[in-house]
């Protein structure tokens, strides 16, 4: 461990130094506060001029009642409507629901569909607008802090494990961890980021989760954990990460224990054939790094937010399993581990055929409504999306440490295995969005190639802005 490392570490423990003071002192976290800030309000400029004025330009939208049946994302006077355009749309409209009238789990099928939102960001919203804050801003603010949040621990996560690295260059890893929160924040569906959705708030949990793990703040782990699962049903993903972090590392907090060794040496010294050498090797790669201590158990706090979900759902009438079940709803079905990506492709090609045969009457596919055309563009755009994320994936297993690899692996399994009958890809983005490590690999990737990076940069931005602009006119975008 670094000397720098175990000075940020002991930091905390100066009673009489308040915490801005202490990031003041440290040039490190200087620049990651002032690369992040630049992200943030670069990215929501962006957002906000793209979103508002493609409304001002061509109006709300034809869809614009479709899906707001309490008139919760309209109302505000003209100047209120346009600002709200970029951050109050589809889903939006779930959260200032639940959040003003909550789930209301007694009223049976009626409600149902709500339990599909998992209850910490509107109780966060809720708690905001309770201070005197319209629930629209207040959502927007809870989500711009959260992002904030998410990026600085995204720069700091970026530097500790590119400088970990055999080989590394200072100017390199500044340079990625500069170009990850710009990545993060200019990603095409982070505007999210922004919107009235739980997004940011789970990037900045997940994110926040490693960083302690990481730091051996197992207490926190667990908390983080917990607060996660209680925003989104893949918060209970976590869990895999935290413990290949405890048991395998890295870690900061204590070196390895003696074991590791203990077992190597055993392997080399036994005798036998080749098969038993194989299977001994194998044995001392997945024999843990770190002793079981203690502080393992606040790893058992992970779930606790899934559980008080259901429990509450139970205890107020409901089903305590209907978050599982609402989903449904939305027509997903499980096919398989996934084999969501194999019936995403076939529903691009056929997307592809129905858009080069220039009719509607015909439909290649499972339509999901409106327009044959549309769906056959939005199926290209996932399968798009799928096939961009492949890359990054296996850049991340063969990168960062496994622990990383192994979380998005393990998310992707969620929407991958679970598709949409219409659409089987639907809300990939949104998943892929959050799953930070690949931004970490790109930035990386990035950063050993400084031609590419303003390009990336732009190419980004301007997809971001394309599909808040589909977004504020109420069109779907997921």
């Amino acid at each position: 461990m670094s000397s720098d490392t175990l000075g940020e570490l002991a930091v905390p423990f100066e009673p009489r130094v308040g915490w801005w003071a202490r990031v003041r002192a440290d040039e490190e976290r200087m620049t990651a506060v002032r690369e992040c800030w630049r992200a943030l309000w670069i990215s929501r400029a962006v957002v906000w001029v793209a979103g508002a004025g493609t409304v001002l330009a061509f109006g709300f939208g034809p869809a614009r009642t479709a899906f707001d049946p309490p008139g919760v994302t309209r109302g505000f006077g003209w100047l209120g409507d346009l600002l709200a355009a970029p951050a109050a749309r589809w889903d939006a409209a779930w959260y200032l629901v639940i959040a003003h009238y909550g789930y209301r789990p007694e009223l049976g099928t009626f409600t149902a569909s709500r339990t599909a939102f998992f209850p910490l960001y509107p109780l966060g919203l809720r708690a905001i607008a309770w201070l005197g804050a319209p629930p629209v801003a207040a959502g927007v603010a809870l989500s711009v802090a959260a992002l904030a949040a998410a990026l600085y621990g995204i720069h700091r996560l970026t530097t500790l494990e590119l400088a970990a690295g055999a080989g590394a260059r200072a100017d390199r890893v500044a340079a990625a961890a500069r170009l990850a929160v710009m990545l993060t924040a200019l990603a095409p569906m982070a505007f999210f980021f922004s919107a009235v959705y739980s997004e940011s708030l789970y990037l900045a949990l997940s994110v926040g989760l490693f960083v302690c793990a990481r730091r051996g703040r197992w207490m926190w782990v667990g908390v983080l954990g917990a607060l996660a699962g209680a925003t989104r049903s893949t918060g209970l993903v976590l869990a895999l990460p935290a413990l290949m972090i405890y048991l395998y590392g890295p870690r900061e907090d204590r070196a390895r224990d003696f074991y590791e060794d203990r077992l190597r040496r055993s392997g080399r010294a036994a005798a036998g054939g080749g098969r038993a050498r194989a299977v001994r090797l194998i044995a001392g790669r997945l024999a843990p790094r770190y002793a079981l201590r203690r502080d393992v158990l606040w790893l058992l706090l992970l779930p606790a937010g899934v559980v008080a979900y259901g429990t509450f759902l139970g205890l107020s009438g409901g089903d305590p399993l209907a978050p599982l079940h609402a989903q449904d709803v939305w027509g997903r079905h499980f096919a398989g581990p996934y084999v969501g990506a194999w019936d995403g492709l076939k529903a691009a090609f056929d997307g592809a055929r129905q858009l080069l045969s220039f009719q509607r009457r015909h439909v290649y596919f499972a339509a999901a409504g409106g327009s044959p055309l549309v769906d056959a563009g939005h199926n290209l755009m996932l399968a798009g999306f799928l096939l961009a994320a492949l890359p990054a994936v296996v850049g991340v297993l063969r990168r960062l440490p496994l622990a990383y690899g192994a979380y998005v692996v393990a998310a992707l399994a969620l929407p991958l295995s679970d598709p949409v009958r219409a659409q089987p890809l639907m809300s990939l983005p949104r998943f892929l969005v959050v799953l930070f490590p690949l931004g970490i690999w790109l930035a990386a990737w990035l950063a050993e190639r400084p031609r590419a990076q303003t390009p990336a940069l732009v190419a980004s931005g301007a997809l971001m802005a394309l599909f808040v602009a589909q977004f504020a006119t109420w069109h779907w975008v997921a």
